[in-house]
């Protein structure tokens, strides 16, 4: 994992793309240099009485460009405060944090992205060079799910049946009989799980992105951890630190 770099960035672009869920652009400078997919990055608000920054996965690089898109969900004040910031207004960032998918190439691919665990499979999609079945899943309403189209075969989930499959990313894989040689994956745990569970079944390797509460983003709190096989150097338990040793895992590392 390279190094991060923490400096206040201009916004050129902070729109709502479905209810309660914005796409921001920042000029990025060398993170978009050095981000991969499935890294995040920390934005500090600028009410300095929200001490801890709110961690968001990167959407979408723009090397060319030097931008970073930052897909996310309003849940809380952090969150509210972003969605209120326009073009040229500023933000404190720090990233590209974590380490990402490692792109295995020439195998034929399932991406699995489930609520605001979309937006980081897009840039994944991208620079994948396989076959792919991209699966999403959303409660309702859906987002970004037409960008997916030109990168591979898009299959979708919602809970309520009003788009796709009725249920959830497995019930549209198992509906579409698709098969693979990996899975990449990022959402919710009890997803995660049921993906992991699905994966070993099959004997297809997984690599699947953790969602977790973050404080430092940086791996000094021990705030953010899951169980793992293996012990962690830095704690001597059997944990790893989701921010620092993930967010991505290969599923046979991790008890989900």
């Amino acid at each position: 994992m390279a190094s991060a770099d923490k400096k206040r960035v201009l916004i050129t672009e902070n729109t709502e793309i479905a209810q309660g869920v914005f796409s921001m652009w920042i000029d990025a400078g060398n993170m978009a240099q050095s981000a991969k997919p499935g890294q995040f990055v920390s934005l500090f608000c600028n009410d300095k009485s929200y001490l801890l920054p709110r961690p968001i996965s990167i959407c979408e690089v723009d090397r060319d460009n030097l931008r970073l898109r930052l897909v996310y969900r309003v849940v809380g004040n952090g969150t509210k405060e972003f969605s209120k910031l326009i073009k040229n207004n500023t933000v404190e960032v720090m990233g590209p944090l974590g380490n990402g998918f490692t792109l295995e190439e020439g195998k034929k691919a399932i991406l699995i992205g489930g609520g605001i665990g979309i937006p980081p499979m897009l840039e994944l999609s991208k620079q994948l060079n396989c076959e792919k079945h991209i699966v999403l899943g959303y409660r309702d309403i859906t987002f970004l799910n037409k960008e997916f189209e030109t990168y591979g075969k898009v299959y979708v989930a919602t809970e309520d049946g009003s788009v796709g499959t009725k249920g959830n990313v497995l019930n549209a894989i198992l509906a579409n009989s698709l098969t693979a040689d990996i899975i990449y994956a990022c959402g919710p745990t009890p997803m995660l799980s049921g993906i992991k569970e699905f994966a070993l079944k099959n004997g297809v390797k997984a690599q699947l992105s953790l969602e977790e509460r973050m404080a430092c983003g940086i791996g000094a709190c021990l705030g953010c951890v899951c169980k793992t096989k293996e012990t962690d150097h830095h704690s001597n338990v059997n944990n790893k630190r989701i921010c620092k040793d993930g967010p991505v895992f290969y599923a046979s590392e991790v008890e989900l």
